[in-house]
């Protein structure tokens, strides 16, 4: 039986279009990758919800400076740029030069007929045109066209508008100009992204010397003639060689975690800025620099409670000829009564002012005052026990004198009441304080620190302080304090401080951690723990790639920032070298057995 047909074709074809409508299409990578819109504006592009524009470099100065284009590449901004470079002919370009040098010659006749002023500029062309023709008929140079595209992004129009005035300051200080590429904002897109096309064609013509001035990834160079070595540049081996009392301050901070190198890398900068004739100086808190002192003839001082060498507190430097007796005299009374703080667990606003007028009379009592001669100054110096004689005697100081009596008649004294029998005069001296109860390790710290301070102000020497294991004294705020005060002084008496500590963390959660940092023309970065990681790239601006590094890094490799200059350092020494500043405890132990065997 034949199936009558309902439906016609024509009815058949439409239902089959409108079931292609509602058909689902394949997503490919396209899609993917795509952004979600794209608008072509006169003056930008909006990809998504970025902006980006375009611009074209356009005239250039008489003279290029080498590597003047990585000022642009190392800006903290997201941008492409394109280098679009053609070569051009010797023979056609020969040819226009002769008819420009006719030209010129031609016009400065006629100005000589005429009886004008010679005109500068046109004798100057003249001249680089002879010298550009003489070259390239040698074959010394060649001649090439030139197109520079730059394409930047942000998150709005304002923050183009921003990007773009930085731009245009560097570049016109360089006396090299740029232009937005209006209404061609596609092409400049595309002519700075590695497609290899020129679509946007604004092209200078080049010779072989400026042109080689482009080049844009140039490595920094930390090498001078005079000055000690830091490491490798791992960047073109290069030697990272330079003075730091040469730099605007000769301070430096060392950050790593254990065992990352920072204790070899600051010997080997030891042993070596003593054969420059610099005096160093140690606070050693795990009496690791203990070899290296007995190495070279220096002094090792072990600072402990049972330990013969003693250090006074109310020690008093003496004044130079540009210093005030009252001056110094003040100051040292004031960061008494920081030390004071931290030996007693805090003082009351009352008890400050105790303190503060306690110290002066203690000073007085021995004939110490602002108007006595400084030369006799030594002789008279108070210790501690005159200290608690003068509380004893003030009203409200019953509670100080209670405390004070730790460190003059208890457990502290034979360290604290004692008059100082150590001296700088060595080359290399250490301070050893591993054998300090920890509760006193930040007040012998201090106490070590204003000795040094008082010597250093008293004798002009250049010096370098090494303060390991910083964060033991920036756990106090006085002692922070007081280091800070030497880090920002120091210049003035020729002293390099060197901070190190394991933990940035640490060091910052002090109000004095990013001053210290601020304040030293070096920084030298080692392996980095990741618990930390973000604190450091936040606090030194590293790159993703720098931060990656610091997480990865080799022992004895890290970042080293010089000024305003920062390369990846690799620390080398020589085998002596190595034998003297070792910290692995199985090279010290093969050491000492094979002396033991000679």
């Amino acid at each position: 039986m034949k199936i009558p047909f309902l439906f016609s074709k024509k009815d058949i074809k439409k239902d089959i279009e409108v079931e292609k409508i509602f058909e689902r299409e394949e997503i490919t990578t396209k899609d993917i990758v795509a952004p979600s819109s794209i608008y072509l504006g006169s003056n930008f592009l909006r990809i998504g919800k970025r902006f980006s524009k375009s611009y074209f470099l356009f005239s250039y100065p008489r003279y290029l400076s080498t590597a003047w284009l990585s000022s642009i590449i190392n800006l903290d901004v997201p941008f492409d740029i394109g280098i679009h470079i053609y070569p051009f002919s010797s023979e056609m370009i020969l040819k226009q030069i002769r008819k420009r040098l006719t030209e010129i010659l031609a016009e400065i006749h006629e100005k000589e007929e005429k009886g004008l002023i010679r005109d500068p500029q046109l004798e100057i062309a003249y001249r680089d045109l002879e010298e550009l023709r003489d070259k390239l008929i040698t074959a010394q140079e060649k001649m090439f066209k030139v197109g520079i595209y730059l394409n930047v992004y942000g998150n709005s129009e304002k923050e183009l508008k921003e990007i773009e005035n930085v731009l245009r300051s560097i570049f016109e200080s360089k006396l090299i100009y740029i232009k937005p590429a209006t209404f061609r904002q596609k092409e400049g897109f595309h002519s700075s992204i590695p497609y290899g096309l020129d679509q946007i064609q604004v092209l200078t013509p080049m010779n072989t010397a400026p042109l080689s001035t482009i080049f844009p990834f140039v490595s920094l160079d930390l090498s001078s003639n005079r000055g000690i070595l830091y490491g490798l540049n791992r960047h073109n081996n290069s030697l990272i060689l330079f003075d730091r009392f040469s730099m605007q301050n000769a301070n430096e901070v060392v950050f790593g975690t254990s065992g990352s190198g920072k204790s070899y890398y600051v010997k080997l900068q030891i042993l070596r800025s003593l054969m420059q004739g610099i005096d160093v100086i140690v606070i050693d808190p795990e009496n690791e620099y203990k070899m290296l002192a007995e190495a070279v003839g220096g002094s090792f001082l072990n600072i402990s409670l049972g330990s013969p060498h003693h250090i006074n507190p109310f020690d008093l430097p003496t004044p130079r000829e540009d210093e005030s007796p009252g001056d110094v005299l003040r100051s040292n009374v004031i960061n008494l009564v920081g030390l004071m703080r931290m030996m007693l667990g805090g003082l009351t606003p009352e008890e400050d002012s105790i303190m503060d007028k306690a110290i002066t009379e203690t000073y007085a009592a021995k004939d110490i005052t602002p108007h006595t001669n400084p030369k006799f100054w030594k002789e008279r110096i108070p210790i501690m026990e005159d200290l608690e004689k003068v509380l004893e005697g003030m009203e409200g100081a019953e509670s100080l004198v209670r405390r004070i009596r730790r460190f003059t008649k208890g457990t502290f004294a034979q360290f604290f009441n004692q008059r100082t029998n150590v001296e700088l005069d060595k080359p290399l001296v250490v301070f050893g304080i591993r054998d300090m109860e920890d509760e006193l390790r930040p007040i012998a710290s201090f106490i070590i620190m204003r000795y040094i301070w008082n010597k250093v102000r008293s004798e002009l020497k250049k010096r370098i302080l090494i303060v390991d294991e910083a964060w033991w004294i920036m756990k106090e705020e006085d002692g922070a304090s007081f280091l800070y005060g030497m880090v920002k002084r120091c210049r003035k008496y020729w002293l390099g401080v060197t901070t190190i500590t394991q933990d940035v963390g640490d060091f910052m959660k002090s109000a004095y951690g990013q001053p210290i940092i601020t304040n030293s023309s070096i920084v030298v970065l080692f392996k980095q723990s990741p618990a930390t990681i973000d604190i450091v790239q936040k606090t030194f601006n590293l790159t993703d790639e720098e931060k990656y590094l610091l997480l990865e890094t080799e022992v004895g490799e890290g970042i080293i920032f010089a000024g305003q200059k920062h390369v990846l350092m690799k620390v080398v020494a020589s085998y002596t070298e190595d034998q003297i500043v070792t910290s692995s405890p199985e090279q010290i132990l093969k050491i000492k057995m094979e002396k033991g065997i000679g």
